[in-house]
């Protein structure tokens, strides 16, 4: 488990601070409670904790296990943030050819640039990149609801499991509507219903309206996550495709405010193509 420390916002922010942000009083030292040690220290590999139905509770405050290597002499990925993904650059980067995308798709990740990134404008992430950005997630669980409290921009997002239908008169958003059913230990969460305009990744990759998503979510010990993520939108791609994630359990921490629009600026001096072609 990484520590985590007070560290500088986004890079979109850290060139107008100048200076590491301060983390006073906001909890970000205090113990964890309830975590199983082995000889006095945390022992993340212990069971996963369980819900009063006996399901694995999934509660915690998480972040992606494998983040981009800091590159020497370039400071690339070198900061004081935490990081993200390789996932996060490019969904589609473990795959021969790239995304099974439809030929519009393809042209259009060819045109987006990284200044129309809705992340980077400040707009809302989306399900799945929110499990791969340099951000924490706080996972609150309960037998009827998992809630996903997100660092960045105070975002938030729920997964019923209470037995309700996806919902059909749907007003398009940035997260979806999600339900859920337990396949053994295994969370399966289905989505619909997003918007047309969204970037699942930092290279533009698409996803529409026509979009199902499927996550199954996995606690193997009490220190880990598995994600595998399931994208069948046939509108943008010939055919489902799937990526697979780990997160950590991040302890003695909290989430702290992070308002990406508070003094940015740096979006307007983006102007290479998101893809990077």
């Amino acid at each position: 488990m990484r520590n985590r420390h007070c560290f500088k916002l986004m890079s979109t922010v850290i060139p107008m601070l100048g200076a590491p942000a301060l983390c006073v009083g906001q909890w970000i030292h205090y113990p964890t409670a309830g975590v199983p040690r082995k000889a006095g220290a945390p022992d993340l590999t212990a069971p996963a904790p369980r819900l009063s139905d006996g399901k694995p509770d999934f509660s915690g405050i998480w972040h992606t296990a494998v983040i981009n290597p800091c590159v020497p002499g370039t400071g690339l990925f070198c900061g004081q943030e935490i990081g993200g993904s390789p996932l996060a650059l490019d969904i589609g980067r473990d795959f021969p050819g790239g995304l099974p995308y439809q030929p519009w798709a393809a042209a259009l990740v060819k045109q987006r640039f990284s200044k129309d990134d809705p992340h980077v404008r400040c707009l809302p992430d989306n399900p799945p990149r929110t499990w791969l950005m340099p951000h924490l997630t706080k996972a609150v669980h309960t037998p009827r609801l998992l809630l996903l409290l997100y660092e960045v921009n105070a975002m938030y997002r729920q997964i019923f499991t209470d037995g309700r239908p996806l919902p059909e008169d749907r007003n398009p958003s940035w997260n979806g509507y999600s339900t859920a059913a337990w396949d053994g230990d295994t969370l399966v969460v289905r989505t619909t219903g997003f918007r047309d305009d969204l970037w699942i990744d930092m290279a533009g990759a698409p996803m529409t309206s026509a979009a199902t998503l499927t996550e199954r979510l996995r606690r193997p010990n009490y220190g880990t996550l598995e994600v595998e993520i399931t994208v069948d939108d046939p509108k943008a791609y010939t055919r489902p495709w799937t990526v697979s994630t780990k997160q950590e359990l991040m302890l003695d921490t909290e989430l702290i405010d992070e308002v990406c629009l508070e003094n940015e600026k740096s979006w307007q001096h983006m102007q290479k193509p998101a893809s990077g072609k």
